[in-house]
């Protein structure tokens, strides 16, 4: 669908030549919603301008559906944006435009009769759940709004690829959900392939079916979005995954745990206690299956914190335990554990009563 191949972008600045894209490479399957994310500075938004031909690449090449868009004369690539989309982190909203005038401007321009404005920018409104606003103008709706009337317009010319550029930044959490499932649920109905450029690792977490990871304008790691998350590979993505995910006990819960795991094997000198770290990648268990496990091998245990989150079907994330029995049950219930797929058991904690 989306084929970038050794594509290069330099700018010219005070202090020299600035390589913003070195030599990347990237390929977009067909009606996938892919996300572009990485640090400020890695590329991104070059990148999605370079895909449009907004700017134009040094060199290398951009195909989309068998076309090569570097190399066209402007009259052609006129031709070839009308199939690419774009939505934009600042909506770019005519405020002297109505909502319904705003959706049909690219129609307009593409000399579409007024009939079938009327009728495409309904459906559009429709789609974007939008009809009972289709008059007011941009400074009477919210933030949100805006951005579904800027989705409608990018959607108005029929594209094959719609190009989001940080389009839900400036919104707050609950409005940014909504639009995510807005942006899912059109690239399940119409089958668009969506690109999504993002710094946000909880938007492609939310949404996106693969993802690519940039880092001063070259690809550092790519690949399913659970597989990414499950295991990160680049410093750069664990980085980020780790933002989005981590649930690490603070050093003063450590230092009251560890107090209470004394007192317990004081009160009970025949049983050790611990803390395990048990860390999801890739993985289908529960916490129920973890709890059976635990105490099929005569290990009580009581969970301290956990931050485990479906990912496309897959569970990530950590959990906390603190666990109590014989030593022999406790290093039994550990391997059971570790033989489990997608499970790591780390030992945080260890008391012991013969020390």
């Amino acid at each position: 669908m989306i084929h970038i191949k050794d594509l290069r972008k330099t700018y010219k600045t005070p202090k020299g030549i600035f390589e913003a894209i070195k030599g990347l490479d990237l390929k977009i399957e067909q009606g996938e919603i892919f996300g572009i994310i990485g640090p400020s500075g890695a590329g991104k938004s070059t990148l999605v301008q370079c895909i449009n031909l907004l700017e134009n690449p040094d060199s290398g090449s951009i195909t989309i559906n068998g076309q090569i868009l570097t190399g066209l004369s402007e009259v052609e690539l006129r031709a070839q944006r009308r199939r690419i989309g774009m939505v934009f982190q600042g909506f770019n909203l005519l405020s002297r435009r109505t909502v319904f005038n705003n959706v049909a401007l690219p129609l307009e321009i593409a000399g579409v009769n007024k009939e079938e404005i009327k009728s495409r920018v309904d459906e559009l409104l429709k789609l974007v759940g939008l009809s009972h606003l289709s008059d007011r103008y941009p400074a009477q709706i919210s933030g949100g709004q805006k951005q579904r009337v800027g989705i409608a317009r990018a959607l108005a010319c029929r594209p094959d690829v719609l190009l989001s550029d940080e389009a839900t930044s400036a919104l707050d959490p609950e409005t940014t959900a909504n639009i995510l499932a807005l942006l899912r649920d059109i690239n399940r109905k119409t089958g668009i392939t969506i690109v999504l450029i993002t710094h946000q690792m909880e938007v492609v977490k939310q949404i996106c079916d693969r993802v690519a990871v940039l880092s001063h304008g070259t690809v550092v790691e790519s690949g399913d979005t659970a597989a990414i998350f499950a295991n990160p590979q680049h410093d750069v993505t664990r980085a980020m995954v780790s933002a989005a995910t981590e649930s690490a006990l603070s050093e003063d819960s450590l230092d009251i745990i560890r107090q209470r795991l004394a007192q317990a094997v004081q009160a009970n000198p025949q049983q050790d206690a611990a803390v395990w770290e048990i860390h999801l990648h890739n993985s289908q268990a529960s916490t129920e299956l973890l709890s059976g496990h635990l105490n099929r091998h005569g290990v009580s245990l009581g969970l301290l914190q956990a931050k485990v989150e479906d990912i496309k079907g897959v569970a990530v994330g950590k959990l906390y335990f603190q666990v109590q029995g014989s030593k022999e049950n406790m290093m039994k219930a550990q391997q059971a554990l570790q033989e489990l797929a997608g499970i790591e058991v780390q030992e945080v904690i260890y008391e012991s009563a013969n020390g």
